[in-house]
């Protein structure tokens, strides 16, 4: 009868997933990610509230859908999608400890998709906000809010890219947000104004738009923005400066690239006839160059020079036009509401 010998630990096999990764290791892995989604979870939840806007009709109001907030301060500031309460008169924001309060509508900017609501409520539990620049492709994030009605609802996923535009239109006017976060978190009418967070649970993102199965955009936190919802809490509306071009980038030349140090400006396409523009002397076909000193390579560059402070102000705008460079004077004018 053969004796029973100890097993060789090295002897025994070690299995793995295919992919250089223990089991062990594996579940190690995966329990960390639970921990931090449970973490996003519990701390965001309770400041993601779920809307259901209204719009005014004879003899009372008429339900015109529903959206997610996020609380910003304990007094009662909310924000939210501009799309989501856009043209209606008010709602209620229902939150998970059981609260259902009024909201009022403080301000709407359509051409961030940023607004900004107000509950009377005295302690609200604040989400902490991030900032959106920080973000890398690949990282977790945690999406919370009330998709398709659902109250209360979490789903995770990564970074999928950055730097995206979004487009956006108010009247005739069409903009594009900048740095809009894609991400493949789960995202449905209803995640519209809720929280895109970092593993640390700080908002660094407002879900704003499906653009396909597992693609999801959300306009960043960062300091752009920042500004915008400061304005919006303020007074209601952020300001902005209206110069009255169409373009996108160009390559220079080469010995201007050499001359200015950069490699492209912006191609002006059209002049909006009467604009500060048009009065200017700017001319279809000239490079933008700078605007105020400021190098634009992009109409992003462009649009975020285009800020209340440039209203009224006489600024040099430097082009390149038939083989020169020359320096306009314009004075940017507000861009109506």
């Amino acid at each position: 009868m053969a004796l029973l010998r100890p097993i060789d630990a090295d002897a025994v096999p070690r299995f793995s997933s295919g992919n250089g990764v223990s089991p062990r290791e594996e579940a190690e892995a995966l329990d960390a990610y639970s921990r931090v989604v449970t973490h996003v979870a519990e701390t965001l939840l309770p400041s993601v509230a779920s809307l259901r806007v209204m719009r005014r009709v004879p003899g009372g109001r008429r339900a015109e859908g529903a959206g997610s907030a996020i609380a910003m301060t304990p007094d009662g500031f909310l924000l939210t999608s501009a799309h989501v309460v856009n043209a209606v008169d008010g709602g209620t924001a229902a939150f998970v400890d059981g609260r259902e309060l009024d909201f009022e509508i403080v301000g709407t900017d359509v051409l961030s998709d940023l607004a900004v609501l107000r509950v009377t409520a005295p302690d609200l539990r604040p989400a902490e906000f991030g900032d959106a620049d920080r973000l890398r492709v690949g990282q977790l994030v945690v999406a919370v809010g009330n998709p398709l009605g659902f109250a209360g609802s979490v789903t995770a996923g990564v970074v999928s890219a950055l730097g995206r535009s979004l487009p956006t239109r108010a009247g005739t006017t069409t903009r594009f947000v900048e740095n809009v976060i894609q991400t493949d978190v789960a995202l449905n009418p209803g995640n519209s104004g809720g929280a895109l967070a970092d593993g640390s649970a700080r908002v660094v993102g407002v879900a704003t738009a499906v653009a396909g199965v597992g693609l999801g955009l959300a306009v960043p936190v960062n300091d752009t923005t920042a500004r915008i919802i400061g304005a919006l809490m303020t007074d209601g509306r952020f300001r902005r400066s209206f110069l009255g071009v169409a373009g996108g980038p160009r390559p220079l030349p080469p010995r201007l690239a050499r001359e200015v140090g950069r490699r492209g400006g912006v191609e002006v396409v059209q002049v909006v006839e009467g604009s500060p523009a048009a009065r200017g002397g700017l001319r279809g076909e000239d490079i933008i160059l700078e605007v105020d000193g400021v190098p634009v390579e992009d109409m992003g560059d462009l649009q975020r020079l285009m800020g209340g402070d440039m209203i009224g102000k006489r600024v040099e705008v430097r082009v390149f036009r038939g083989g020169s460079v020359m320096t306009l004077g314009i004075s940017p004018v507000e861009l109506p509401p």
